[in-house]
């Protein structure tokens, strides 16, 4: 019998790397030849994760595409990451769009069975559509987010709001959820069509894909499910909690880029820590907070009284530069709080029983990986769905507290929240009845998440139909 074979093509950023290898590394767990297509300086992130699962007898491999040359973009900038400003980010776009034929080469050399390509790369579809693949979309997201921001944009609830406090709810939702102006992305709601949005709008093209495959469990989301499949009418399996393929130490100490603290000093630290008593701050790969806002986060983690991990984002790693940082704050916080300057290994970390609460972004692989690790959080979004995602969890889920982030802000996380919310919010979550019953009750979902990926649980049954449909997909070779 023929192996099946299958592409995995993410968009070159680290929160869409790490779980299309997640997605790839479980595919290949099932049988399938896993290929990862990726760019020259993106390869390195990938090449442990491949070279083990080869080692345990599965077949992956990574193929390269020459990331183009365009103006306006700095040389060897090949990773989203490393945009400096978000005004670069249509400029990056429109060089990975410059990776189409290179991307069909390939496809027409070794003609896979299907082509899970990211979200953003709408023009993946008519690509694999070339040669008769199927090509499934990877949105990185969930179904809740999906659904509301599709009835947003089809019903546009706030056109007629005129304030940024101005509130409207989200229309023909299971649940009642409220969101004001400013959370809403400028390109939706500017008049007329700017370039990111036409770009996004070309991502319909999923409608005419092969279906969708999300990063999710049903037990998570059941009503959201159900709607994005019946009422959207759109076809998707969801073969979630990815991040728990890693299952080893190492596995998870590993996962992304290079750790800015050794895994063993990180774990002696939380191991001389009881139960529930330390916060995890980290706020994504992406999100760079200006220096007053920075400022505001460690008064207020001082504040509360709260032990904690405080992740300092993308470029504030030297020390010299840390104008942000309070007096003698990290002196004062010696055993009580530990910086840690770069990237940190958040799924080893958040899995800690040490850790009881979770300051996050709301970017969904973190909002999942504290999901399947059993931890409450305080929701601080700022960006593409991250509105939607903080609304999952406080007002669906009740798992989280909002810190009082309104201002939908790419890239820059804002600056506006005082200590006294960022103390009120992280003192919450740890402390007190209600912190007890969002413990309980994320202890619940995370033993759903854990049973969603074994053998006959949800998310494994959903993977293993839709192998079979891909298998019996009529490809022309």
């Amino acid at each position: 019998m023929v192996k099946l074979q299958v592409f995995f093509f993410p968009l070159m950023t680290h929160g869409h790397m790490i779980p299309f290898l997640d997605m790839a590394k479980l595919f290949a767990s099932r049988g399938v030849h896993s290929t990862i297509i990726t760019t020259p300086l993106n390869a390195p992130a990938f090449a442990k994760g491949v070279q083990k699962s080869n080692d345990l007898g599965f077949e992956m491999s990574v193929k390269i595409l020459e990331f183009p040359k365009v103006d306006g973009l700095p040389e060897h900038c090949e990773n989203a990451d490393q945009v400096t400003c978000p005004a670069m980010l249509p400029i990056f776009f429109v060089a990975t769009k410059l990776l189409k034929d290179q991307l069909e080469q390939l496809l027409e050399e070794y003609r896979p069975n299907c082509l899970v390509a990211d979200f953003f790369f709408p023009w993946a579809t008519d690509s694999a559509a070339k040669f008769n693949i199927p090509r499934l979309v990877f949105h990185g997201s969930n179904y809740f987010a999906s659904c509301a921001g599709e009835q947003v944009r089809l019903h546009r609830p706030f056109e007629n709001l005129i304030n940024d406090s101005d509130e409207f709810f989200v229309p023909n939702f299971p649940h009642k959820v409220k969101l004001c102006l400013s959370q809403i992305p400028p390109y939706e709601r500017a008049e007329g069509d700017t370039e990111f949005a036409k770009m996004l709008n070309e991502a319909e093209s999923q409608l005419r894909s092969h279906g969708v495959i999300m990063n999710s469990f049903y037990e998570l989301e059941p009503e959201y499910v159900d709607h994005y499949r019946n009422v959207l009418n759109r076809r998707a399996w969801h073969i979630g909690p990815l991040s728990l393929c890693n299952r080893s130490l190492e596995e998870k100490a590993e996962r992304g880029k290079q750790a800015a603290i050794n895994a063993d000093d990180c774990l002696k630290w939380l191991d001389s820590k009881s139960v529930n008593s330390v916060l995890f701050v980290c706020f994504g790969s992406f999100t760079k907070f200006p220096s007053e806002q920075l400022h505001e986060i460690a008064m207020g983690l001082e504040a509360s009284g709260q032990q904690f991990i405080w992740v300092v984002g993308k470029g504030r790693n030297d020390k010299e530069t840390e104008d942000w940082m309070p007096e003698g704050f990290e002196e004062r916080m010696t055993g009580k709080g530990l910086i840690i300057r770069g990237w940190a290994p958040q799924v080893m970390i958040l899995d800690h029983g040490a850790i009881g609460g979770f300051v996050t972004h709301c970017g969904w692989n973190s909002t999942l990986e504290g999901i399947a690790a059993g931890v409450p959080m305080v929701t601080w979004p700022s960006f593409a769905e991250q509105f939607y995602n903080e609304k999952l969890i406080t007002d669906v889920l009740r798992i989280g507290v909002g810190v009082g982030a309104k201002e939908w802000v790419a890239g820059t996380g804002g600056g506006n929240i005082k200590r006294d919310a960022v103390e009120t919010a992280v003192r919450s979550i740890i402390v007190g009845e209600e912190a007890k019953e969002r413990r309980n009750r994320c202890k619940g979902l995370k033993e759903m998440a854990k049973r969603a990926v074994e053998e006959g649980g949800s998310s494994y049954s959903d993977l293993n139909a839709l192998i079979q449909e891909l298998s019996l997909y009529p490809t022309s070779i």
